[in-house]
């Protein structure tokens, strides 16, 4: 990866340049038997049409707090490469009502009616499908973000420096979650482009969010993100990391 990438968002658009066909995200919901697997590209076109939907519709400027109210899935990947490219601070499960903008599941609905910003709710479904019904006092993300565009430039520039990343109450500058993402990437088996990790840790700690994403995107490697790998058995998790050339497990 590029030495000079300061900020998450740096390290998705160098991971675009090297090679936008790769796999960087798999993703697997053990309770319904999902499986999405998304190229540097594809998951980079979510990330620049949500990063549009949060500057253009929801007028999220740098420095603004997005409270995330969601699991390890491929979406809150997303959301948090999209703060990171606006300039927002990602608030990992933080509190709603301290939040300018709040990100919400199907299962965290009532807690985020506490935020007086922008309510997005996410329905979670395969394919990234829309609520039935959407929740009232919430934009339904499914229905929104399709008609954004597919280029995403920032009305001011992102400084590294600045709050970009709130977890478990530690808040990390976007340097230093890439310093600290390479920094780690060996102690979790992540030693370059042929790394691939199955992680079935929440992303409500740094601990998860670097195995889930971090630390993947800063090697050039990539993940095999597991909801609900608890409903796994021990022989079908094997099969999966044979059948997915898993190189590395943080569980």
């Amino acid at each position: 990866m590029n030495a000079t990438d300061r900020t998450p968002a740096d390290l998705l658009r160098s991971a675009l340049a090297a090679d936008p066909g790769r796999p960087l995200v798999t993703f697997y919901d053990d309770a319904t038997g999902e499986r999405v697997e998304l190229s540097v590209a594809t998951f980079a076109n979510w990330v620049a049409k949500t990063a549009n939907l949060l500057q253009g519709e929801l007028s999220v400027e740098p420095g603004d707090r997005v409270a995330l109210l969601l699991p390890a899935h491929w979406q809150t990947a997303v959301w948090l490469l999209a703060c990171s490219s606006v300039g927002a601070i990602a608030d990992a499960g933080g509190d709603p009502a301290a939040a300018d903008v709040v990100v919400s599941g199907p299962d965290a609905l009532d807690a985020a009616r506490a935020c007086s910003g922008a309510r997005v709710a996410l329905a979670l479904r395969p394919l990234g499908g829309r609520f039935p019904q959407p929740p009232e006092g919430f934009v339904d993300y499914a229905v929104e973000v399709p008609g954004q565009g597919d280029r995403f430039v920032p009305f001011a520039p992102v400084d590294p420096e600045e709050p970009a990343l709130i977890v478990a109450g530690r808040e990390f500058s976007g340097a230093e979650v890439v310093e600290r993402a390479r920094d780690e990437a060996t102690g979790l088996g992540l030693t370059g482009p042929t790394s691939r990790i199955l992680c079935g840790l929440p992303y409500d700690t740094w601990e998860g969010l670097n195995a889930g994403l971090y630390g993947p995107l800063a090697t050039g490697g990539s993940v095999v993100l597991c909801r609900h790998l608890g409903e796994l058995s021990e022989e079908a998790l094997a099969k999966r990391i044979e059948s997915e050339r898993v190189t590395a497990t943080a569980r």
